[in-house]
């Protein structure tokens, strides 16, 4: 094999596409890689320019080819796609790499170390299980207000619905529906808790990272992150150990939904019935 200059590397779960050229654009080598045979196919390479689009797993073989000697390249898939010249595919996108990445006003994208990566996954799975405790808040809402069950927004509200699904005192809600709601407010405990652990993690991170703590002092900064925390943990649900968090809340609800019955007695009355506003009424028009 003549000497390759620059590789086009296009990665993927199992079979990866090599396109190389030599130092005067020739191509030398266009072939497929199983993943088992990556390491060993560049290591038997001199050192050489590798160009990789960069993705979720573009880091890890940044990472990979570099500690064998090459030189790695990450580029936006964005900026790689004008260089392909023909149909999309495996072969098509290794030559559109190859050629992206020795275009002199190319942008590339620095290799994210293991640990920036584990911050990041961090924030990703809290991001996400806020998401899941978001559906939980929201379906709980929803079942509850099928049954005419209703209350106001924020953390009190949701603490009064979690008080009434656990309350067994009181006949608003049938015992089959309890059996289901009580399933949704132990995951909704069990995700909240699992989301201030990451909180803590991720505390205890930026307290032993300098880089981290010097963003720390710029003005309003702190203030910021602040807000933000506040509109993510937003529900303070006690444990079921400590007892209701609102002790009064079915007393509450009765009440409410008597007066709501009242009132609508009461405009019900106001208004005439068909048969004695002078108008014919349906059952006459009907027969």
């Amino acid at each position: 094999m003549e000497k390759v200059s620059t590789i086009g590397l296009d990665v993927a779960k199992h079979v990866f596409q090599v396109h190389g050229v030599d130092a005067q654009g020739a191509v030398v080598v266009r072939r497929k890689l199983r993943r088992d045979d990556v390491v060993a196919f560049f290591t038997s390479l001199p050192a050489c320019l590798i160009g990789i689009e960069a993705c979720a797993t573009s880091h890890h073989w940044a990472r990979v080819l570099t500690a064998l000697g090459h030189e790695v390249r990450l580029m936006p898939a964005s900026y790689v796609k004008p260089y392909v010249k023909r149909q999309k595919n495996d072969a098509s996108d290794a030559e559109a790499i190859c050629e992206a990445v020795t275009r002199p006003t190319m942008r590339f994208v620095p290799t994210k170390s293991e640990e920036q990566q584990s911050v990041l996954m961090l924030h990703r799975v809290r991001e996400l299980l806020i998401r899941q405790r978001t559906m939980l808040v929201n379906a709980l809402r929803g079942h509850l207000a099928e049954l005419g069950i209703i209350t106001r927004q924020g953390a009190t509200g949701l603490s009064m619905l979690v008080a009434l699904v656990e309350d067994e005192g009181h006949d608003l809600i049938p015992p089959l529906a309890r059996s289901a709601l009580f399933l949704l407010v132990q995951q909704l405990r069990e995700v909240h808790e699992k989301v201030g652990e990451l909180d803590r993690q991720i505390h205890i991170w930026h307290r032993s990272h300098e880089l981290s703590r010097r963003l720390e002092t710029i003005p309003d900064h702190r203030q910021r992150n602040r807000c933000d925390r506040d509109r993510c943990f937003p529900v303070q649900i006690r444990p079921a150990t400590r007892g209701l968090a609102w002790p009064g809340a079915a007393t509450e609800l009765i009440r409410r939904k008597g007066s709501a019955r009242a009132d609508q007695q009461a405009r019900r009355s106001l208004h005439p019935s068909p048969s004695c506003c002078g108008s014919p009424c349906r059952a006459s028009l009907l027969s």
